[in-house]
């Protein structure tokens, strides 16, 4: 079958963790798969691991969704490739943990940008065509923390809560006209990202508190595939919501006066 043949989902935040198994997922469903991430070498391993796996053309693109007018370029070279996309997911994101007036100004503009500017001028311009097809898919990683507007994770939170309020409009709005999105809330990943001993993460992810990459992406391709317009995976998850937003900022405030974890936060 020609690659002109085939259904594309396209992913962010490709190359590792959650990004990698949405489109390891996704390919064995069927799909060919426009790999996205500025990590150009594991990329392009990634996307030759999965051809070979599941028969299925891959293209990894290697771009960085923070520079301007990033989104335009990504939508521009899919047409040009003459690739359709009928799922689209938005994974690609960065953690800034501390206190925000230590924080570099670069970091916060990228944050923002990523997560918010190009996620939705990405939903704009790939949305269009889905909906003038009358089917599509859009999957946006939210996080928990959208709940948990905390000190030490303020930009984080902030721009995953927009996503959280961002996807529930868009979801009304493109289902009239055939096109399912869902947002995903996970919790604590099992990454490299917390950078714990092999052993503490597989305590973790035993106990519940850690999800598996791979968990969370059936998940979340679960919900999108049936219309549901939210996905909390994990029963951790949805008790640690419950506790956070009961939890008074006073409390919060308090924690931060202990020397240890004011050390913690910079």
């Amino acid at each position: 079958m020609d690659f002109l043949d085939y259904k594309y989902a396209l992913v962010t935040g490709a190359s590792s963790g959650i990004g990698r198994e949405y489109a390891v997922q996704l390919a064995a469903r069927g799909y060919g798969v426009v790999l996205v991430s500025n990590q150009d070498e594991a990329n392009r391993v990634v996307a030759e691991q999965i051809a070979a796996e599941y028969k299925v053309p891959t293209f990894p693109y290697y771009m960085d969704l923070t520079a301007d007018g990033a989104a335009k370029q990504l939508w521009k070279w899919t047409i040009e490739q003459r690739l359709e996309v009928e799922v689209l997911v938005c994974n690609a994101g960065i953690l800034l943990f501390g206190r925000i007036v230590a924080m570099s100004t670069e970091k916060l503009q990228n944050i923002v940008t990523l997560h918010c500017t190009s996620t939705t001028l990405l939903c704009r311009y790939f949305g269009e065509a889905m909906c003038a097809r009358k089917r599509g898919f859009i999957l946006l990683m939210s996080s928990s923390a959208a709940w948990m507007p905390y000190p030490s994770i303020a930009a984080y939170a902030a721009t995953k809560a927009y996503l959280r309020s961002f996807s529930r409009a868009i979801h009304g709005e493109m289902a009239m006209e055939g096109v399912r999105v869902t947002a995903v809330f996970p919790g604590a990943v099992d990454t490299p990202l917390y950078q714990l001993s092999e052993k503490m993460r597989r305590r973790l992810v035993w106990w519940g508190v850690m999800s598996t990459p791979q968990y969370i992406a059936r998940k979340g391709l679960s919900a999108l595939f049936k219309g549901r317009y939210r996905c909390i995976p994990g029963i951790f998850t949805k008790i640690s919501l419950v506790a956070c937003r009961l939890i008074p900022a006073c409390v919060i405030r308090s924690l931060l006066r202990i020397p240890a974890v004011r050390r913690l936060i910079g």
